[in-house]
């Protein structure tokens, strides 16, 4: 695509007038009397075959949601979470990778990308103005999704691959199911959803069957931001994934409750941290000054069974570079440490666990630290051992991993500690993966740049596997 300066092009709503001629009263004797009742007959089936007409869009239009939700799997082969919705008209199913902090949704258009609703965004559009598109370009070959003239792109971003390219903005019908928190609902549509087309080779690297990835970041044409203007609810969303391969975890746009079986409202518990913006985009391509689409807390100290871990606490923090910090990601499927706060953190855990009489065994890849799984007892929160714990911002606030989230059973023998080494100069210092936050609630408030978090629902007896997906339609 080259980019180009043209002039814009604005496109005004065509309106239809019809005509109707009042009726021909052609009896050659009509009284005043029966003049009138003929009007007002003609008056009374006129508005009744309006109301009756009009009603069923009026219905539809009054119905507002103040919430949406989708389901989350986990692919067993990638550990990436996936999740569908339907777009296009005909309304299809797209299956998506979902993405915590990707930018926007982008989808392949290049196979089988068939919309009668498909709309480029145009040159210095409103659309354009939104999703901060940079540049202006035509394609040469025949108009088709994801290639037309006089049109604003961005960079689709396969956050799994760290690869980025270029695309057509543009937008398109989005159909999701509405929620009470409880069961999902009616489904409902955003008619000019904005999305990125991407081409097929983006997918490299994704999960089978998939077109694409859904963003959730803090960006005003996430899945998130888009849904809460269209809709006109909190600019919060929560994601609740699920441990099991063959169970569905949830995502809900729009505040609670959210609901697990058998009736826990699991919003009802959580702790709240502020989220702070990385000043420098951590995108594998963006545009010098862009922000950070991902989300970042501020971790102040971490602690293996309640004792602190001597780190450098200059890495918690993101520099004027956008260096270092904590974020959270759906991408990374554990958590990752950089390489001086992973010695720390690995040989506190390896202490207390032979404190406790664990005993450790040889490394199982991609895991450095892994244990027998002799002695090891079992409990409501998984495999007993050391807990970990991310201090924020005081000592009384910290998000506890317990040894569901912290231990992954690589074979009948052994457990394995599910955090890998980033070495030693890492963009962000602390990634915390898809691993740690299964059967965690996750909230996050856009207006307010608030994170709030459950810690293990195994607590509350239940799981994120446990929302009711059985319509109450």
């Amino acid at each position: 695509m080259t980019y180009m300066h043209t002039q814009p092009r604005l496109f005004m709503p065509t309106s239809t007038t019809i005509n109707r001629p009042f009726p021909q009263l052609n009896h050659p004797t009509i009284t005043m009397a029966s003049f009138t009742q003929y009007c007002l007959f003609f008056s009374i089936s006129t508005l009744l075959l309006l109301f009756f007409n009009a009603s069923p869009v009026l219905a539809q239009q009054s119905f507002r949601p103040k919430a949406l939700v989708i389901p989350v799997s986990k692919d067993a082969s990638t550990l990436q979470y996936t999740t569908h919705i339907t777009q296009r008209t005909p309304l299809v199913p797209v299956n998506l990778v979902l993405d915590l902090g990707g930018q926007f949704l982008w989808v392949d258009c290049e196979q089988n990308y068939v919309s009668s609703t498909y709309r480029p965004a145009r040159c210095r559009s409103a659309q354009c103005s939104l999703a901060r598109a940079s540049g202006c370009g035509d394609c040469f070959s025949s108009p088709k999704p994801g290639c037309n003239n006089n049109t604003c792109g961005l960079s689709p971003d396969n956050t799994v691959t760290r690869t980025a390219t270029g695309g057509e903005l543009a937008y398109d019908v989005v159909s999701v199911p509405s929620t009470n928190g409880f069961n999902p609902g009616r489904n409902v549509s955003v008619s000019q959803f904005l999305f990125t087309c991407a081409p097929t080779f983006l997918l490299e690297g994704l999960a089978a069957g998939v077109s694409g990835m859904a963003g959730l970041g803090r960006t005003r044409i996430s899945l998130p931001s888009q849904f809460a203007s269209a809709f006109s609810f909190d600019r919060k969303f929560a994601i609740c994934l699920s441990s099991s391969v063959s169970s569905n975890g949830v995502v809900f746009f729009g505040d609670g409750p959210y609901v697990m079986l058998p009736n826990v409202d699991v919003s009802e518990s959580l702790i709240y941290t502020p989220l702070f913006i990385n000043p420098v985009s951590t995108a594998s391509a963006f545009s010098q000054g862009e922000a950070s689409s991902e989300y970042f807390i501020k971790v102040n100290s971490i602690k293996v069974n309640e004792k602190s871990v001597a780190v450098n606490t200059t890495l918690l923090s993101i520099d004027r570079d956008g260096v270092g910090g904590t974020k959270i990601s759906t991408v990374n499927p554990y958590t990752v440490l950089e390489a001086s706060i992973f010695k720390a953190v690995t040989e506190a855990f390896i202490s207390e666990s032979k404190s406790m009489n664990i005993t450790r065994v040889s490394s199982v890849g991609p895991f450095e630290v892994c244990f027998s799984r002799d002695n090891v007892l079992s409990t409501r929160v998984g495999p007993a051992v050391p807990s970990i714990d991310l201090v924020l911002q005081n000592e009384s606030t910290f998000w506890r991993v317990f040894g569901a989230n912290s231990m992954v059973q690589v074979n009948d023998d052994v457990l394995c500690l599910a955090v890998v080494n980033g070495g030693e100069s890492p963009r962000t210092s602390v990634v915390i993966g898809g691993y740690q936050l299964e059967n965690n609630l996750l909230q996050f408030d856009l207006a307010t740049s608030r994170l709030g978090f459950s810690s293990s629902l195994l607590f509350r007896q239940t799981t994120c596997s446990n929302f009711n997906f059985t319509s109450t339609n």
